[in-house]
């Protein structure tokens, strides 16, 4: 990422209390969306619980947001623009686990990693939720190798081993 001196990313700390009115990412992102600005403006939105969230975006749109985000969901929200440097996040959570499979197919390794059955992880790929390395149009009998990541929308990356 880049500094705020580079003028490319800010980190927006978007404050409140959430503690009687639980926000998540799609309230922040809708929140966002409904001061009018699109979406390939705003970068990563992380949600920190019942304190509020941190909005990765380009200047011009903290300056915006500062002044036009009033609230996320009932909550009334004040937003601040931080040094990156202050952005504190959460390590991101591991598992690791070793199992064994018939092939190397895509279906049948993200089945595996993502803990869910093969038909339906099938149906999740053939859908468009499922990438492999960051790239999408993965098909189902795609063959994945040692080093490949698998993510799945909503649910996490799953990196195969050896």
């Amino acid at each position: 990422l880049a500094s705020a001196k580079d003028g490319a990313v800010v980190f927006l700390d978007v404050r409140g209390n959430f503690v009687f009115d639980a926000a998540d990412h799609r309230d922040f992102l809708g929140a966002v969306l409904g001061t009018g600005i699109e979406r390939d403006r705003i970068g990563d939105i992380y949600v920190q619980g019942e304190r509020g969230a941190a909005i990765l975006c380009a200047p011009e749109m903290a300056t915006f947001l500062s002044s036009a985000l009033k609230s996320v969901r009932s909550v009334p929200v004040k937003c601040f623009v931080e040094p990156l440097s202050s952005l504190r996040l959460p390590p991101p959570r591991r598992d690791e686990f070793t199992t064994v499979e018939a092939s190397m197919r895509l279906d049948a390794v993200a089945s595996a990693g993502f803990r869910m059955s093969r038909s339906k992880m099938s149906d999740l790929i053939s859908a468009g939720a499922v990438r492999v390395n960051w790239r999408e149009g993965c098909k189902p009998k795609t063959l994945v190798c040692s080093g490949d990541v698998i993510s799945l929308r909503g649910k996490g990356r799953v990196e195969v081993g050896d």
